[in-house]
Order: C-alpha cells, then structure tokens, then sequence
C-alpha cells in the first residue's frame, strides 16, 4: 500500500496479523491499515461546523461501514471562546491551529482566445480580483504559491506569505509566464517554509515531464505531498481533455485516472474557476471541470458575476475540518482503488471528502 504526505486518506502504518491457530484450521492473514481522512462539514450557508465527534460521521469503506476510532476538529482560523468551551465541543487548543495551503494554477487561454471572444480579458479579471482576494482574504497561517501552464509547467512563485509577491506573480501567471523560475538558478535560498521547487523536476527536466496538461497535473501534485496537510488548487481554465465523435467532452484514457490517483494520493483538493466569458453559457470542456472537482474532493465554480464570490467561499469552506481516523482491513497483495462514502447522521449538513484512496504494492 502507498501513501504519499497527509492526504485525505493518508495510509501510515501497516502490519500484518499473522495470529497462530490450531493445526489443521485455516489461517487468514490480513493487512491492517490506519486511515485518516480529512473532512469538510458545512452547513447549508457554507458555515464550517465545530463540534462533531465519532458519532456523528458515518463511513463506509469499500462497502463495508467501518468504526472511527478518532476525529480532531483542525482549523486556519483563531476560533473565539475559551478553552473550557472548546473542550466542551471536543477539541483543545492545541488541535486547533494549523498552517494552510493554496496554489493558484492559471490554465494558459492565447491559444484558444482567438476562437473565443473576450477569453484573455477574463483571465485577466480573474487575475486581477485574485489579487484583490489575497490583499483581504490571506490569513496569518496561510502559504500560497502561484503556477501557470501553457505548454509546461512553471512556477511564477514558490510558496510565500509575501501578499505583494503573489500579487505580482499572479499577474504574471495570468499574462503568460515566460521567465526561468523554475530553472536551478532562480530557486530560493533553503528555508522553513514549504517548498515546490525543491520537489520538482530541475531545468529542462520539468519541461520534458510535463508535456500536457495532465502531467503538469500529477507532477504539481506529487511536488505539493511533500507538504502534509490539505493543499487547495485553485485552477483557473476552461478545462481539457479530448472530444467525442458526438462533440462532446471525454476523458483521456490516457491520463484522466492517473492524474487524479497522483491528486488524491497527494491530498490535493481541487476547485475549478471556469474563465469562459460569461455570455458563453455552455461549453464543451465545462465537464472536465465538474469532474477534477468532484473527484478530488473539491468544487466547481461557474456562472458568478466576480471571481471574489467563489474565492471567499472556497476560503471559508477551508477555514476548518476534521480528521477521521479508522482501521481497514485488505488481503496481502490487494491493490486499486478503494472507495469511501463519508457522511454525517444530521441530513442538512453537507459533507465534502475524497472518493476513495488507493492501495499499491510496495
């Protein structure tokens, strides 16, 4: 089995039972593993909800419901109350802080923007009210670094929680990238915070593996599950993928499931921010979006009149969330992809989790 960092279900220990039995009974032998899931719980206004213990999660487990053994409420916010009456909702003060994680992907449109009227200059709104976002929204724990792709994978900005760099890097990303920094010489000095560049592939390396979109994918993820905790990649694109005979949107077979096995197996959440113009009120990749979301245990974003709406509420929707913790048993030698269903026992709240995990040979 593999787990790569803190994902959303993050496999971190494995042992054998191999219990001696009378001679001439069948011994089975399973493998035991822990599994944390990080879960979001909101109410219907997007408000996250404290509070929630063990018995207020329903999980299910290839099929089979399972038993929480532990939840712990985490949080980028400095929660009001005293520790008499945190404790009282379960939680101590120091379960409650914790650094977050952002990275703002900017899906390159010149290329289509001659097909679609008006592209370029929503990439650039989006742009702009992202950095209007970070002057306001950014947190004292937050991190957050700034990518773009266009037919490689750049890094404009490693992580930081400089506003006024990021700012200037998200306008770079969105009129199109085209320095050196993900080259040798452009990486900073070692330091305290998280890094992407001291994950990923150097020079021309990190071009050679990333030569579609997918891939840029699944290197940045595996780059960010270096990091532990939740990461949100915020991706701001009109989507990819292949067209069907019929003119409709289709997955690549190529690399549609193992970009998102490398997401989820990295604890990357991923919410989509279609920039299509918005007198276009369909299109043919908005599927895609819908999908990586989804998937990935993040959410789909269309249809606002400014990116801040969307913007805030994936900022507060990440303010907060709980770590399950639960034994799952598998034969010796299973592999693939493990589902999980992740509920609460109160209907109104909405609950946003990974779909499954994946299990791998060592």
């Amino acid at each position: 089995m593999k787990g790569s960092g803190v994902w959303i279900v993050w496999l971190v220990s494995i042992a054998a039972i191999a219990q001696q039995t009378p001679e001439g009974r069948f011994e089975e032998e399973l493998v035991v593993t822990e599994v944390l899931l990080d879960v979001q719980v909101t109410d219907k206004r997007g408000n996250v909800i404290i509070g929630l213990g063990a018995d207020d999660f329903k999980v299910v487990d290839d099929g089979e419901p399972v038993t929480i053994d532990s939840v712990t409420f985490y949080s980028s916010r400095k929660l009001q109350g005293s520790a008499e009456s945190l404790e009282r909702h379960g939680m101590t003060v120091d379960q409650i802080p914790e650094d977050r994680y952002v990275i703002i992907f900017f899906q390159q449109q010149r290329r289509a923007s001659s097909e679609v009227p008006g592209l370029l200059s929503r990439q650039m709104e989006a742009a702009e009210q992202s950095r209007e976002w970070l002057g306001q929204e950014l947190l004292p724990r937050d991190w957050v670094a700034v990518v773009t792709y266009d037919n490689r994978l750049q890094v404009v900005q490693d992580f930081t929680r400089d506003v006024e760099a990021l700012q200037a890097a998200v306008r770079q990303a969105a009129r199109g990238y085209s320095g050196d920094g993900d080259w040798p010489s452009r990486r900073p000095a070692e330091s305290e915070g998280p890094s992407l560049f001291n994950e990923l592939p150097e020079g021309k390396a990190l071009g050679k593996q990333t030569t579609n979109i997918y891939t840029g994918l699944q290197v940045l993820a595996r780059a960010a599950g270096a990091i532990q905790g939740r990461k949100i990649l915020l991706f701001f694109g009109r989507g990819f993928g292949d067209i069907s005979a019929f003119g409709s949107w289709q997955p690549d077979r190529r690399y549609h499931q193992s970009t998102l096995d490398a997401l989820n197996d990295n604890n990357v959440a991923v919410y989509t921010l279609d920039v299509m113009p918005q007198s276009t009120r369909r299109h043919t990749f908005e599927e895609s979006l819908d999908a990586i979301a989804a998937e990935t245990g993040g959410e789909s974003y269309r249809y606002f009149t400014t990116f801040l709406v969307p913007l805030r509420q994936v900022s507060d929707a990440n303010s907060g969330y709980y770590l399950l913790s639960y034994q799952s048993s598998k034969p010796p030698g299973a592999k693939g992809f493990q589902r999980v269903k992740v509920s609460t026992r109160n209907p109104e709240l909405t609950v946003r989790a990974r779909q499954g995990y994946l299990i791998e040979d060592e």
